[in-house]
């Protein structure tokens, strides 16, 4: 084909935001429900298509979060996740996805708008379950934001920030249980925190757990990266205790 006959192809660019909170020691996404086709009364992930030529992807990011599910921008910090453009995707043309993660604790409740007609926090696992479907290929964004949540706790210190200012070991493995969806054992998570220097350190007198015995209380220290890791079980001992 010579350069006069090719011509660029129609390729439509959207971005699409997943959006994790913990509610209830529950880890939830924030999912919209669609008010218009495709997919009308389906559930989804915020976002649309960029509005013009020159708006930036993180700057329609942003204003799909204000638009759809009316979070500021100030609230929560977008981390680019992946791309998704497998052919028929969606079924108004060539839509290629640049999909956006962000983990943040004590987010409000959403407010819809646009074209959404509902907007809530849902618990992963329901929405993950196949009880309601999830429009486009949302199912596979949402399974890829998990694991990038899931390895963000395993290399970084930002489940302290879903606990209060001071805070037990037993209520920091309540957030990595939540996110990473197992039971751990308590004594190996203890040893696990203590062996990564900075992670947490002491903050002073005990605070009475719901058996009436005295723990220890901690805040976040100034490590923001863990080395090592907080390594997840592995697939074997999660099948052992499920």
């Amino acid at each position: 084909m010579s350069d006069d006959d090719w011509s660029a192809p129609a390729v439509l660019l959207a971005v699409d935001l997943v959006i994790f909170t913990l509610r209830e020691s529950r880890l939830q996404v924030l999912l919209i429900e669609r008010g218009i086709e495709p997919y009308q009364g389906a559930l989804a992930l915020p976002g649309g298509f960029l509005n013009q030529a020159e708006e930036d992807l993180m700057t329609a990011a942003h204003r799909e979060l204000a638009e759809e599910a009316g979070l500021a921008t100030d609230q929560l910090h977008l981390e680019q996740l992946g791309a998704y453009g497998t052919p028929g995707r969606d079924p108004r043309g060539r839509v290629v996805s640049v999909a956006y993660l962000a983990i943040a604790p004590r987010l409000p409740e959403p407010i819809a708008g646009t074209d959404a007609s509902d907007a809530g926090w849902t618990p992963v696992e329901q929405a993950l379950s196949g009880e309601s479907l999830l429009a486009f290929d949302h199912g596979q964004i949402l399974t890829d934001g998990l694991e990038r949540a899931r390895e963000k706790l395993e290399r970084s210190a930002i489940a302290t920030a879903f606990c209060g200012p001071t805070f037990t070991i037993s209520e920091l493995q309540d957030v990595y249980e939540a996110v990473w969806g197992v039971p751990l054992d308590p004594r190996n998570f203890y040893r696990k925190v203590q062996s990564v220097e900075g992670f947490i350190v002491p903050a002073g007198p005990t605070r009475k757990t719901e058996g009436g015995r005295p723990a220890r209380l901690f805040r976040p220290g100034p490590r923001t990266t863990l080395h090592p890791p907080m390594a997840r079980p592995s697939t074997a001992t999660r099948k052992e205790t499920a």
